[in-house]
């Protein structure tokens, strides 16, 4: 097994770490922000198309988010959406945009929000887990073919483990920089 093999399973767990960040953002915190609505897809022309696609977002103030379709019709569509999704919002419509407020967070709700969150982080130690299982299988392979040594094998595999517990570490840390966020709001 080639050393590049550690470098691209790198890169695909900084990648994973990436998605994370990607998602928490949409995770609401009580703050206005228009990363909050990525996630929505609105069926456009027969297909679902991401909400950002369609709109501008953003933010009046520090509680509302103003989307404005670039096709009146979609207003409707847009609005059911938002409705439809897990954020536990309700845009008003005034025919032309549409106005999301932001009510406080309850006690209820952040418990909610941080079970979201340890699932997204979850999922992220699982693919994370998945790289590395990727990663051992090719550098054991290359050893029983003969490619690599024994010890060679053993060093790339220590390597791989330091990669991932780097990558671990990571994946904790930004989650409990997101626990704190949904706690303090």
């Amino acid at each position: 097994m080639p050393a590049p093999t550690l470098e691209h399973t790198e890169e695909r767990m900084n990648k994973t770490l990436d998605v994370l960040r990607r998602d928490l953002l949409g995770i609401r915190t009580g703050r206005a922000s228009p990363e909050l609505l990525h996630r929505i897809t609105v069926p456009y022309y027969g297909s679902p198309t991401p909400l950002q696609q369609i709109a501008t977002i953003s933010t009046a103030d520090a509680r509302t988010i103003i989307v404005q379709p670039w096709d009146r019709q979609l207003v409707p569509e847009i609005e059911r959406a938002i409705m439809k999704s897990d954020l536990g919002l309700n845009p008003s419509n005034d025919g032309e945009i549409l106005r999301i407020i932001l009510p406080p967070l309850t006690e209820q709700r952040r418990t909610e929000l941080a079970r979201v969150v340890a699932k997204r982080l979850e999922e992220a130690r699982i693919a994370l887990r998945n790289e590395r299982r990727d990663a051992h299988e090719l550098i054991r392979k290359a050893e029983k073919a003969g490619e690599l040594s024994a010890d060679e094998a053993k060093r790339r595999l220590d390597d791989l483990q330091k990669i991932v517990d780097r990558h671990v570490a990571e994946v904790e840390k930004i989650g409990a920089a997101k626990q704190a966020e949904i706690a303090e709001v």
